[in-house]
């Protein structure tokens, strides 16, 4: 990563989220590639769509622009599983298939009775068997998870990994052995401290992985109206402070009492009240919400730390005027680069 990298390669990402049927998946996906984004990351979670039917909608709308989950994880499917349906979203859409893989959420997991242990061996290991399968190979494994004379049958091509990440192990395991990262935080002081954890993984990258890309997974809510904007960035903020760890409410100066609210409100499925219960500074933290102009100047100030941004969910009120949107304020944070 670089300053002076030129504002026609800083990746532009976004993230689709299966709670549309897939058809509308498709459609959305259609309006990224118009306003210019080069990648879209279709999200996991068991209570929406399966992102892969979602991804091959995206794939039948589309021509040109890459498309992965993001992130799955290899707890709730087998890792075997997932190489062969990530490669299956490459082969229909004629190689534009990328990987995102990550630890996933430790309370949705607990939902479906997964232990959520050794995350960081289990990603790693799961990332590394989809290489080999994809390169054709017949493994068998036993670590944290067992597969046994396993191989695919269909076209392969090794896809990019990119590694959900947010604590320092994580970050710097991805650095080493990954292709990109997609940062979990939206606010410059988060990426600036991931930018230091990254530096010690690369510092330890064999040559020959060759290049490595950092991308904010920045969620994001852009509108018209600035209050709009900020009350569509509610749920996910919810969300994201519930799970949050004590150093990261630390460095944002978050009462760990409020965040506790938030949390156990989610966990007990009372989301109305968690969301009554995310406060201003928590927006402003943890999610980019706001007008053009505003979502602009974050994103320039993001810019100074990482690649490239992909603009997580909610994405706004509006979901087609908030693409395009988003894409007018990476073109304002890009020009002066």
């Amino acid at each position: 990563m670089t300053d002076d990298t030129p504002s026609e390669e800083t990746t532009r990402g976004i993230e689709l989220t299966p709670e549309h049927a897939p058809e509308r998946m498709g459609e959305l996906a259609g309006v990224a590639e118009r306003e210019g984004f080069g990648v879209a990351f279709a999200s996991s979670h068991y209570f929406n769509r399966d992102p892969f039917v979602a991804l091959t909608k995206m794939a039948e709308a589309t021509e040109t622009i890459e498309l992965g989950p993001g992130i799955v994880n290899p707890y709730d499917t087998h890792p075997v599983r997932l190489a062969s349906q990530a490669a299956t979203i490459d082969e229909v859409s004629d190689g534009r298939g990328v990987f995102g893989v990550g630890a996933g959420d430790r309370s949705a997991l607990s939902n479906l009775g997964y232990d959520h242990e050794r995350p960081l061996r289990r990603v790693l290991e799961a990332f590394d068997v989809a290489r080999d399968l994809w390169a054709g190979e017949t493994i068998t494994h036993e670590g944290t998870f067992t597969a046994r004379d396993a191989s695919l049958n269909l076209e392969l091509r090794e896809l990019p990994v990119y590694v959900g990440a947010q604590g320092p192990h994580m970050l710097r395991m991805s650095a080493k052995h990954a292709d990109g990262v997609l940062i979990n935080a939206a606010h410059p002081d988060d990426l600036e401290w991931a930018a230091g954890q990254l530096e010690k993984g690369l510092a330890d990258r064999p040559e020959e992985y060759g290049s490595f890309e950092s991308l904010a997974f920045a969620s994001t809510s852009v509108a018209a109206d600035e209050d709009a904007a900020r009350e569509a960035a509610r749920p996910p903020v919810a969300f994201i402070v519930g799970g949050a760890a004590d150093p990261v409410l630390d460095r944002h100066d978050i009462d760990r009492e409020a965040a506790a609210a938030v949390g156990d409100a989610v966990e007990n499925g009372e989301l109305g009240k968690a969301f009554e219960h995310v406060t201003p500074r928590m927006i402003d933290r943890f999610c980019v919400a706001g007008t053009t102009e505003t979502v602009a100047d974050r994103f320039a100030a993001a810019l100074e730390h990482v690649d490239g941004i992909v603009v997580g969910s909610p994405l706004g009120p509006e979901l087609e005027e908030s693409i395009e949107r988003a894409s007018e304020a990476l073109d304002r944070a890009t020009s002066s680069k």
